[in-house]
């Protein structure tokens, strides 16, 4: 079956992937939307921009926009590392119940934060391995482990796990400078790690997305490679080519210096900026 059409919902970290027009031809992919940042014994929710409440309203603007009848959630549902403490896990299964109420499919890949979630979720939501799912064509992985065969093998890839971001200058309302973006990159994807040496395979597309948790952490790609465990993806998955930034908004910042190994790599052609 080929691929389907993949394209950024225009002012939203959420992706949409369609195969055949309609509600059920229709998904919306997001990642990192960690249920519980920045929670506190007040407010176990967390605070109101991404307060579990809240980000289940973001959720619905961007499946109700896109007119999806599914969504798929590619890893990091929940931020304590973990298992769901006590006081979060009415939050976890409200944020779903809102989701499920609206007549949503929804499914998840894990992420490295969702040890322990599957027994907080309710049983109509669809649990994938950790190494991902095909997804209409589209392999979909988390980014902290090695996608399956399958997964790895499709024309089109999309993970999240590395809060990608750039910062810009410092504004009075935006004081840090740091914006979430899109990475976007076509390359030739190395072996899985001990797996027997064959010929490259074909040029994929690779797409990584923001962080749909607002607050969450940003790294700045086009000051520095990324740190921590997020290095993984960047180093088997990202260095493979001249990796592309595009804010929400759909502005092409150019090729990301902190993912490219030769900034003056000419660069692919980039996706078509979203339509506001």
């Amino acid at each position: 079956m080929p691929a389907a059409e993949i394209r950024p919902l225009p002012g939203s970290p959420a992706l949409v992937v369609a195969d055949t027009p309609g509600r059920s031809g229709t998904t919306v992919v997001i990642s990192d939307v960690h249920l519980g940042y920045g929670a506190t014994r007040d407010r176990p929710d967390g605070p109101p921009p991404a307060s579990i409440d809240a980000l289940a309203d973001q959720v619905l603007g961007a499946t109700r926009t896109a007119g999806a009848g599914t969504l798929l959630i590619a890893g990091d549902v929940k931020h304590p590392i973990v298992g769901v403490p006590a006081a979060l896990r009415p939050g976890v299964r409200r944020f779903f119940a809102t989701l499920l109420a609206e007549g949503l499919r929804v499914e998840i890949v894990p992420g490295n934060h969702d040890v322990g979630l599957g027994r907080s979720l309710p049983g109509e939501v669809v649990l994938h391995p950790p190494t991902g799912v095909v997804h209409r064509g589209v392999g979909i992985f988390h980014g902290h482990r090695w996608p399956s065969e399958p997964v790895a093998r499709a024309p089109r890839l999309v993970a999240g796990h590395l809060h990608p971001g750039v910062r810009l200058a410092p504004t009075v309302d935006d004081p840090t400078g740091k914006r979430r973006c899109w990475v976007r990159l076509e390359a030739r994807l190395p072996p899985a790690p001990r797996a027997p040496r064959r010929p490259p395979g074909p040029v994929q597309e690779v797409v990584i997305l923001p962080a749909f948790n607002p607050i969450a952490g940003i790294e700045s790609l086009n000051r520095e490679k990324p740190r921590r465990g997020r290095s993984f993806l960047v180093h088997r998955f990202l260095s493979g080519g001249a990796a592309r930034g595009f804010l929400l908004d759909g502005t092409d910042i150019g090729v990301l210096a902190g993912l490219t190994p030769d900034p003056t790599a000419r660069p692919g052609p980039g996706p078509a900026p979203p339509t506001p």
